[in-house]
């Protein structure tokens, strides 16, 4: 019997959340690693990681909460408590939620590639709609009655609102992630790199505004960073309109150097967090006015002290905000001027006032004067009181646990000193573009755990980690300032990495186009295929193709969607890795020495991009 049945039948155990509908005091988290320390939790279908941001609250104050976790939604009579849900397919994974003018809410289903409409009034599904591979952020555009999808694939997709075909798809840049609809025009964010564009009518780009990096601006003096390190923005997990105009995105800031490996709780020594938490990656919210332009100009915003993997962020319209923590089961609270960097300053760090909601926090919305948060597990919704000294109460919506030993280490701090998890650096499985730099191995870029990744054992650029639990000994616990865990929680956490899917292709090219892209990718004299070869297109050894260095093969699986690329992050995109002309990028990606690739027409080497988006 397959190994991960006979763990499910033996030794998974159910956490109870209380009958569904039921509303009690919180009584804190019921954690899901317990006490014993060889003790296991595996959910019945392994939930997928975390992406956040899957509340809303209608006009006629119905809570709309997908859960990615059961495949449902569920709604909310906020007056009654009424639960009631709708049955999605399995592996939909419901994500954003909005709504529209006649007061259907339309449904990003991630796993599913499509957007699903609901009619509220009768809990129904009216309509369902392919739209991409990767669909993430929705917005509703009043002007013509539509609805935008932004995918993860580079496409922004217009659907009516009504039901039907797509009116509209344009390919911007890879890795979009939220939509927000501002007078006519889209602002459009990008996960990994965090950067917002702003997109008119016709589909034009209008502007590009990146957050400023945390010491890296003009002032000088009380502006600059004590700790001498620069802070990159990154991951920019959820990004809202804001009344009066504008957008508010909440995202992390990674570390640029150095990064301390030799020493025990490494991650918590070598970042130079202005803060003291943290360490090598914060979290902030930077704020966008009407035409996208960054508040504060080049001034970073101040860091939110004590958040992790903070997947929401909501706004009362009153200049509060709320910020769902799922690294650390916590809602933070935070208001315009404590993140004006004009007013606060980048190194005032915000108080780190918070409130357990009785569960892993991942999305949270305002009503009425209260916070609502969605827990994933137990699944329920938190009813958080200002005006009482943030009391809480919760609404539970299911029994059924989705409690997952893998899932839960990879999601929650691995120390409460650094308020660091592994989602930190890979958000949703995947990995954050970052090129790290280490005080002993030098520039490493960031690579995924995705696709099976633990397949291509020897692990790591440098392919000096055996398998996971050489990783978990030497990053979890000896970086990261983590417990040492046992075998069974080793194997728990490999089980459940493995369930996470690979980016889902999205190419670009004619089907002429890849065909013969992967006729040149297998042809002996090009020689891609001597070294990325199999299912994962690795040999799982490693080589020197001209860099100087002998690094681990990389599985091409989802690599159009990881540029950066090479263990520096020296080329952009697939474009420069194949570029012939550029002296600096040859000697980035080892010309003749990885890939015979100069003796192509320009045309050809187009076609192998082709052919590697599709895989």
């Amino acid at each position: 019997m397959d190994r991960m049945i006979v763990r499910r039948l033996l030794i998974s155990s159910v956490l109870a959340a209380g009958a569904a509908g039921s509303i009690s005091a919180c009584n804190g988290v019921d954690p899901v690693l317990p006490k014993d320390p060889n003790a296991v939790k595996v959910a019945a279908k392994a939930p997928p990681p975390i992406s956040g941001g899957t509340l809303l609250v209608t006009i006629s104050g119905v809570a709309v909460a997908a859960d990615s976790d059961r495949d449902v939604v569920w709604l909310v009579d906020l007056t009654s408590h009424a639960v009631s849900k709708v049955a999605l397919q399995a592996g939909d994974e419901p994500g954003r939620v909005v709504e529209d003018a006649q007061g259907r809410v339309h449904v990003g289903l991630r796993g599913a590639g499509a957007v699903a409409t609901v009619d509220v009034a009768s809990g129904t599904i009216v309509d369902r709609t392919e739209v991409c591979s990767a669909p993430r952020g929705l917005a509703y555009d009043a002007q013509t009655d539509s609805v935008h999808v932004a995918c993860a694939g580079g496409e922004l997709i217009t659907l009516p609102a009504a039901g039907g075909k797509a009116t509209r798809a344009l390919r911007l840049d890879r890795d979009l992630r939220d939509v927000v609809f501002q007078g006519g025009q889209l602002f459009v964010s990008r996960f990994r790199s965090a950067e917002l564009l702003v997109v008119d009518a016709k589909g034009n780009v209008l502007n590009r505004q990146t957050p400023p990096k945390l010491g890296d601006f003009k002032g000088g003096g009380p502006n600059g960073n004590p700790g001498g390190t620069t802070f990159t923005p990154q991951v920019a997990w959820r990004t809202i309109a804001l009344p009066g105009g504008g957008a508010a995105i909440v995202h992390q800031r990674s570390a640029d150097a150095p990064v301390v490996i030799s020493t025990p709780d490494g991650y918590g020594n070598g970042g130079g967090n202005p803060c003291g938490d943290g360490t090598i990656v914060g979290t902030t919210v930077t704020t966008v006015d009407g035409s996208g332009n960054v508040k504060g100009g080049s001034i970073p915003a101040p860091s939110i002290s004590g958040a992790s993997v903070v997947v929401d962020i909501a706004t009362d319209g009153s200049g509060n905000f709320a910020l769902a923590s799922a690294g650390n089961d916590a809602i933070f609270f935070t208001s315009t001027t404590q993140i004006d960097p004009t007013t606060n300053g980048p190194f005032n760090c915000n108080p780190s006032a918070s409130v357990s909601p009785g569960g892993q926090a991942t999305a949270v919305a305002a009503w009425k004067g209260q916070w609502i948060a969605q827990t994933r597990e137990p699944a329920g919704l938190a009813f958080i009181d200002p005006t009482a000294n943030n009391a809480v109460t919760r609404l539970e919506l299911s029994t059924e646990t989705a409690a997952d030993t893998g899932h839960h280490l990879f999601h929650h701090d691995a120390s409460d000193q650094t308020h660091l998890a592994c989602a930190s650096c890979h958000p949703e499985g995947h990995e954050d573009g970052h090129t790290w730099v280490f005080d002993t191995i030098g520039a490493r870029r960031t690579q995924t755990v995705s696709g099976g990744v633990l397949d291509t054992a020897p692990l790591h650029w440098n392919g000096d980690m055996e398998n996971l639990g050489a990783i978990m000994s030497e990053v979890f616990v000896h970086r990261m300032g983590g417990a040492q865990q046992g075998p069974r929680h080793v194997a728990a956490f490999g089980d459940w990495m493995q369930t996470i899917p690979a980016h889902p292709a999205s190419p670009s090219g004619t089907q002429a186009q890849i065909d013969h892209g992967r006729e040149l990718f297998n042809r002996a004299d090009v020689g891609c295929a001597s070294c990325h070869a199999g299912a994962h297109f690795t040999d799982n050894k490693n080589h020197d193709v001209g860099t100087g260095r002998s690094l681990q093969v990389p599985t091409l699986i989802g690599v159009a969607a990881r540029a950066p690329l090479f263990h520096d992050g020296c080329a952009a995109s697939l474009e420069d890795r194949f570029d012939v002309t550029d002296g600096a990028k040859v000697a980035c990606t080892g010309g003749e020495s990885h890939g015979h690739i100069a003796q192509l027409a320009d045309a050809d080497r187009t076609d192998l991009v082709k052919y590697l988006e599709t895989l």
